[in-house]
């Protein structure tokens, strides 16, 4: 059987739907989860989707993927401009990592520019709302199924 695809949420994405939706859409959390699940199904990807509001968790989730999974996609949310720890889980998983966000982070706040994420990621996919997550999917299928 093939090994999971670890989805990783980060923190404030369990608002969705709610918090700023002029920004984020009115899909929620939950919606993504059920949205990536049908399609993991169509590409014969289980999946392990969580999301965390804290650090450290997200880091304990990414080690555990190192042995667990044969991918990564995260959303760290406001982590990706701010933690090397995640960066450093991310970089000694030894995995391909996809890196998503809902909103196009180079159109908002300057802060929001740089990913600590993306230096570990083979790609990252955003601005396409909820559909990114999907769009994710299928890159990760791709990075998994293609020789190095």
């Amino acid at each position: 059987m093939t090994k999971p695809v670890y989805i990783l949420n980060g923190p404030n994405l369990n608002l969705l739907g709610q918090r700023q939706p002029e920004i984020y859409g009115a899909t929620t959390l939950q919606d993504i989860d059920t949205m990536c699940r049908a399609h993991a199904v169509d590409l014969g990807l289980p999946v392990i989707f969580r999301q965390s509001n804290h650090e450290g968790e997200l880091v304990d989730w990414i080690q555990e993927a190192r042995q667990e999974a044969a991918g990564i996609i995260i959303n760290a949310a406001a982590y990706t401009h701010t933690s090397v720890a995640i960066l450093d889980a991310l970089l000694a998983s030894d995995l391909p990592v996809v890196e998503v966000h809902l909103s196009n982070i180079h159109q908002r706040d300057a802060f929001r520019h740089h990913s600590y994420v993306s230096k570990a990621a083979k790609g990252m996919i955003c601005g396409f709302g909820a559909q990114g997550y999907t769009l994710a999917l299928d890159a990760i299928h791709s990075l998994i199924h293609t020789p190095s």
